[in-house]
């Protein structure tokens, strides 16, 4: 296929390149935002104080460059979860490091794969690099096709545990299991492990092709700070150290998630908050309403709208969206998927965001058709 011709001599692959789309960002006020995964909750108070000592009265410390291999939060994370700092990479946030292992892993020889549905910036990852995608389909079942991913020819898979935008958290006996019997490496793409029943991470002694990738954009509240990381074999983190940007971490950045590492109790807090909030009304939408909901161990959940009539569908689940949206209520609906065209992500939020949310559903379902 022929590329556009930007005039301006784009290679031919990022000219047929489709940008990755983020959940919408709002600047005017009185909206309730429940569609980008982001902590409901502020972060810990330890980490603005964090900040403000690394700022100083006069900012001095911003004319000088952080430190490239961000040292400090590698040996804090590494401690963390039982590891040493030659296990650790930091990113600017985990989509650096899903940029990393692209780079590394993914060429116009090697392919790369991805479930569908899952991260839609994996695609995207793959276009840059010219890189083949095998695309391995779940259904409702949510069951992991191990023999499909075997045999895709894949160099490289990457698996979003809890899947997005599900919600459906994979056993760690059903990734060991894919670990070995996939030949390439297995990225476990952990961005919602702390609301998660199992992870990857007891698994990374055994298996040389693991890699875990981790936020702390979402249960640390720190989205806006842009820190994550990842978790592999010494061999694996070195060749990430080779392509990634000397200075990719900020000053701030790191001072702020060493600063969220030393204060767990308070992170915990919000964890349990989050995970009852979620378990309340993933329970009212699939009991009480009838709706199909996948049981969630992220902090979003994925439901099927069912209108008055006891119809579902694309068509169902975007009346569902314009009306939320109308009334300022921001969800997310992926209509481009077969299997999530008919349901909406909704993102965990605080009590009072969640109940008008919920109100505002039940609205919508005594609305008459045309609102």
């Amino acid at each position: 296929m022929r590329s556009p011709d930007t005039g301006l001599g784009a290679l031919a692959h990022v000219a047929r390149l489709h940008a990755y789309t983020p959940g919408l960002q709002p600047s005017e006020p009185g909206w309730i935002k429940l569609n980008t995964n982001e902590s409901p909750y502020p972060p810990s108070p330890m980490v603005a104080a964090a900040i403000l000592r690394e700022v100083g009265g006069d900012a001095a410390s911003l004319r000088l460059y952080p430190d490239p291999a961000s040292r400090a939060l590698r040996a804090s994370v590494a401690r963390m979860h039982g590891l040493k700092a030659t296990h650790v990479c930091i990113g600017n946030g985990s989509d650096d490091i899903l940029n990393l292992l692209t780079r590394c892993f993914c060429s116009p020889a090697f392919a790369a794969g991805f479930t569908l549905p899952s991260y839609s910036l994996y695609p995207v990852l793959i276009g840059i690099q010219d890189g083949g995608s095998r695309v391995v389909q779940l259904d409702r079942s949510m069951r992991l096709p191990l023999e499909a991913i075997a045999s895709s020819g894949a160099r490289i898979f990457f698996l979003t545990s809890p899947n997005a935008p599900t919600g459906f958290g994979f056993t760690k006996a059903v990734i060991a299991e894919l670990l070995s019997s996939f030949k390439g490496i297995v990225v476990v793409d952990e961005a919602y492990a702390p609301f998660a029943k199992e992870t990857a991470e007891g698994l990374l002694a055994a298996h040389r092709n693991l890699v875990i990738v981790r936020t702390f954009s979402k249960a640390y509240a720190l989205a806006g700070i842009r820190v994550g990381y990842a978790l592999a074999d010494p061999e694996i983190i070195g060749l990430l150290d080779r392509v990634r940007d000397s200075y990719n971490v900020s000053r701030l950045s790191q001072a702020a998630a060493l600063a969220a590492i030393d204060d767990p109790g308070y992170y915990l807090g919000l964890l349990d908050k989050i995970k009852s909030t979620r378990d309340f009304y993933a329970h009212t939408w699939r009991e009480e309403r009838g709706w199909f909901t996948f049981p969630s161990e992220a902090n979003f959940i994925c439901t099927e709208p069912v209108d008055a009539t006891g119809r579902t569908g694309v068509a169902v689940a975007k009346a569902a969206y314009d009306f939320l949206y109308s009334r300022k209520v921001l969800v997310r609906h992926f209509p481009s998927d077969a299997l999530t065209g008919s349901f909406l992500r909704i993102s965990v939020g605080n009590d009072d965001d969640m109940l008008v949310l919920d109100e505002t559903l039940e609205a919508w379902l005594k609305a008459p058709p045309s609102a």
